[in-house]
This record gives structure tokens, C-alpha cells and sequence, in this order.
């Protein structure tokens, strides 16, 4: 399609053909005025009226190709001239920068109604109003990620995911591209592979005592340097912080405009760093086997693939329903009980607030995520059937410590398909009623009777209930500490 087209195509962006048609009456203007031109003498020169002339040269009507090519005529140019992207000079990029701000949401939000840009506007006067502007949207954005805001991006993207049975072929398409680009034989990914596969993006890894305490990986980009904490190495498993690192520029992220794509594109990176450590071509066939033998075990993807149980219960819950035609539900609890990370496609009941959020939600004592905390035999993994208002499920779970505290990681599934998974003789039961307050979130009536007037604890409040989540596109990042570590390691 030619440029010529797209100013007669048929409208799919208003913002962008608003655009075009500013870029296009600004570049004739400065042409007739570096002529010496009026806009009576053009007008007159392409017999038009200079009313209809001076709509154009504002952007405020869209001319026809006979029209455009007349006044390339008039204004000895050639129609290719009139049709290029880029504005002639500085002046002219900040008068439509400026008019297509005022065509937007902030201003007319502000109840700023557009203006004419006069030529005796001094460029200082245009440049501090765009910078205004994308000051108050950064704070409108800044304000607008609430802990609210982001329970309901949460709810949005965990929908999408249950939609696509957790499974995004793109993704898994990507990762077996970058290994194909590394000539990875296939099954488990060594450490060796994850640096060749920095290396095929033109990144060498440094590991670093100083990393900024609000990251777990900084890209310089400039120099093609990826730094780790010097710690990561010492922990044992470093290739998922380094595929983690490398997810964003692997998946050609740009930088966030919403807490909403940041979450997304956090997900992404994720899912990405699973796919290349699990290869779906190698785990498929490897869990299909297993099924078969009435034998799958979660602890049996981890040990395979020498990845976390968190790892292998996340591929797990990737791979089970689009190759095994299970569906599962995954959860993610703290020692505290709130739980962190949710997914389900088979129907059972997690605890939700108004807007759907699961996560941040307390997880009911009676589940198998909860009561694994209290069993002794931290070795083996638990397993637990517990009936639910909405019938019957088996779960496996584990407990995994981190900085943040332990957390239990459990999978399961309905009744029904128990018979695929090994722990499925297991005598452990559970009642939950949790949609029924008494279940657990209400104390026993004899205790809630001898202590109700008796106790007064002084709360722990977590330190994000009172604050937004993002400062900025990148949330939590203090970009003054990112640049400082930048500029001291950057190479001479």
C-alpha cells in the first residue's frame, strides 16, 4: 500500500489519521512560506478557497490526491515531498506534537479546549506544555496502578490464561526457536546452554556483589552486558535468573505504558524461561508416557529436568490439559496463608474478592496448600483428597523456602482423574466449606468465647497496603540507583 492509499484507506485508527493529515498541512505550510507563498497566492494557484487551504495546512481536513498533487505543482515540489513522514524542522515537530496532545485524553480531561499555535508561541513555551503533559500522564498512570487496579489486570490476564487452558503456542514456538538457534540436542538444558544462548543474543553474563536491591537482573543494552547477582551462582541453579533475564529481549518487549502490560509481559518471561527449561517437544511425550503407566508425578518433570517444583508444577499445569486432556488447578501459598499465585481450569472454588482476584486472598485451612505446612516429613511430597462444595479434588503439594518466606506449591485435580497420578492411594482427607464463613475464617465458638475480650494484637501491616504498586514504567525500579549501577560498570 502506498502512502497515497493509506490516506484513503479505510479509517482504523481516528489518532492516526489525525496524525497523518497534521504532518502533511504542516510540511505545505513551511514549503509555501520558504517560497515566499501566502496562502491567498496558493489558494489562488490551485483554485481553492485560502478558508479550504488553511483547513489543510492545520490538519484539520484530509486532502484528496488531485488536491495534494496541485499543490505540489504550485509549490514546485514532487507529491513524494508532501507525503514524508518526518516534519522539516524542529518548530514544526513541537507544534504537532503539542496539537496532537491537545486532540488527547489529558487535555480534554483537563477541560483544555485546542488552540491555535500562533508563530509567536516561543518554541520554550511549547516544549514546558508537552512537558507538563507527560508529567500529569505519568502520575495519572502512577495513581491509576493501585493495588485495586492491579487485582483487576491479575483477574483479566488469569481469565486469558484459563481461556487458553494455560497453554500459549506462541511462546512455546519461541522457545524451541532460541534452542534451535543454539543447537540444543533436545531434553533437560544445561548451564552451558543458557550462556550460549546469551551469547546468540550478544550478551556476556556479569555477576556482581552491587546489583540494585530493586532488581534481580539489570540488561545493558549499550554494551550487551548482562548482569547477576553474584549470589545467584552460589544457590546452584543459575540458568533460570539468566533465561528470566533474557525472556524480555528474546519476546522484543518494549517498555510497559500499563501496570497491565507489565504484568502481562512478566507472565510472558516466565512462561518463556519454563518453556526453554522444559522443552514442550521433549515433556510431552515424556508426561504422555507417563500417563500411560498410571504414574504421573510432579516430582518426577522436576528430577528430570533438574528445575524447582514450582518450575515443574507450572509446566505441569502448561502442558497437562492441551497434551493429556486433564484439566488442573495450581496454587502458590505463604506460610502466612494469603495466596500468591492462582490458576485453575477444572472448576474448583478458590476464595475471590469482588472483582475476582484470587491472589492475595487467605487460602482455606482445610486445603491441602494450608495443612502441608503442619506435616513432619518435609522430604516426601503430600497428598491430600478434600471435598469441596463443588466436589471432590486430589492435590499434591510441597513446601519451598525463599527470602520471602516458605511457601507450599501444591497441583491438583478433580476426583476423576486421580487415576493418572501417583499418590492416589493416599488415606489423607479434607472438608473445606469455605464459601460457608464458618469453615475456617471464623474462630472455633469455645475459643472466639474465652479470648474474644481478651487479646489485642499489634498487627504486622505489609508494607504495600497503603502504597501504589508502580513508581514509574517498571514497578518498584528506583531508576537513580539503576543508572548510578549502569555508569559505574559500564567498560571504559
Amino acid at each position: 500500500m502506498t502512502n497515497v492509499d493509506v490516506l484513503h484507506a479505510a479509517p482504523s485508527d481516528d489518532a492516526e489519521e489525525a496524525a497523518d493529515a497534521l504532518t502533511i498541512g504542516r510540511r505545505i505550510r513551511q514549503l509555501r512560506t520558504a517560497r515566499g507563498m501566502t496562502l491567498d497566492e496558493l489558494a489562488a494557484a490551485v483554485g481553492r478557497a485560502p478558508s479550504q487551504l488553511s483547513m489543510i495546512e492545520t490538519g484539520k481536513r484530509e486532502p484528496r490526491l488531485s488536491m495534494l498533487q496541485a499543490i505540489a505543482r504550485a509549490l514546485e515540489t514532487t507529491l513524494d515531498a508532501l507525503l514524508e513522514a518526518d516534519p522539516l524542522d524542529e518548530r514544526a515537530t513541537l507544534e504537532i506534537s503539542l496539537e496532537r496532545a491537545m486532540k488527547g485524553g489529558t487535555f480534554q480531561a483537563l477541560g483544555i479546549a485546542p488552540f491555535r499555535i500562533g508563530k509567536t508561541v516561543p518554541d520554550e513555551a511549547l516544549r514546558a506544555m508537552l512537558a507538563l503533559q507527560s508529567e500529569i500522564e505519568r502520575l495519572r498512570d502512577e495513581r491509576s496502578a493501585t493495588p485495586e487496579e492491579a487485582r483487576r489486570a491479575n483477574v483479566e490476564l488469569r481469565d486469558l490464561m484459563r481461556r487458553q487452558d494455560n497453554h500459549f503456542a506462541e511462546l512455546e514456538q519461541r522457545a524451541a526457536d532460541i534452542l534451535a538457534a543454539v543447537d540444543h540436542p533436545g531434553g533437560p538444558v544445561t548451564q552451558r546452554t543458557a550462556s550460549d544462548i546469551a551469547a546468540h543474543l550478544g550478551f556476556s553474563l556479569r555477576y556482581v556483589p552491587d546489583l540494585p536491591a530493586s532488581t534481580r537482573s539489570v540488561a545493558d543494552l549499550k554494551n550487551g552486558r548482562l548482569y547477576l547477582s553474584s549470589t545467584v551462582p552460589a544457590r546452584g541453579d543459575s540458568r533460570t535468573a539468566v533465561l528470566q533475564a533474557l525472556g524480555s529481549l528474546i519476546l522484543g518487549h518494549t517498555e510497559p505504558r500499563s501496570y497491565a502490560e507489565f504484568l502481562r509481559q512478566r507472565v510472558e518471561t516466565n512462561y518463556l524461561t519454563g518453556a526453554i527449561l522444559v522443552p514442550e517437544a521433549h515433556a510431552a511425550p515424556f508426561l504422555q508416557d507417563a500417563k500411560a503407566r498410571r504414574a504421573i508425578s510432579i516430582e518426577d518433570l522436576r528430577d528430570a529436568y533438574s528445575v524447582s517444583y514450582e518450575t515443574a508444577a507450572h509446566r505441569f499445569t502448561n502442558l497437562a490439559t492441551r497434551h493429556l486432556d486433564i484439566p488442573v488447578h495450581f496454587l502458590k501459598v505463604h506460610e502466612s496463608g494469603t495466596i500468591t499465585k492462582a490458576y485453575e481450569n477444572d472448576d474448583v472454588n478458590f476464595p475471590a474478592d469482588r472483582l475476582g482476584s484470587i491472589e492475595g486472598q487467605l487460602c482455606c485451612r482445610r486445603w491441602t496448600s494450608r495443612v502441608v505446612f503442619d506435616e513432619p516429613d518435609k522430604f516426601n511430597p503430600y497428598f491430600q483428597y478434600t471435598d469441596t462444595g463443588n466436589g471432590t479434588y486430589w492435590c499434591t503439594a510441597r513446601v519451598e523456602r525463599s527470602s520471602e518466606g516458605a511457601h507450599s506449591v501444591s497441583v491438583g485435580v478433580r476426583f476423576d482423574d486421580t487415576k493418572w497420578f501417583i499418590g492416589r492411594e493416599t488415606t489423607n482427607r479434607g472438608v473445606s466449606r469455605h464459601a460457608v464463613e464458618v469453615c475456617c475464617r471464623r474462630a472455633p465458638a469455645e475459643l472466639e468465647t474465652q479470648w474474644r475480650n481478651q487479646a489485642w494484637p499489634n498487627v504486622r501491616t505489609p508494607r504495600t497496603l497503603l502504597a501504589t504498586l508502580p513508581t514509574g514504567s517498571f514497578p518498584g525500579v528506583d531508576t537513580t540507583d539503576l543508572y548510578e549501577f549502569l555508569e559505574a560498570h559500564a567498560p571504559a
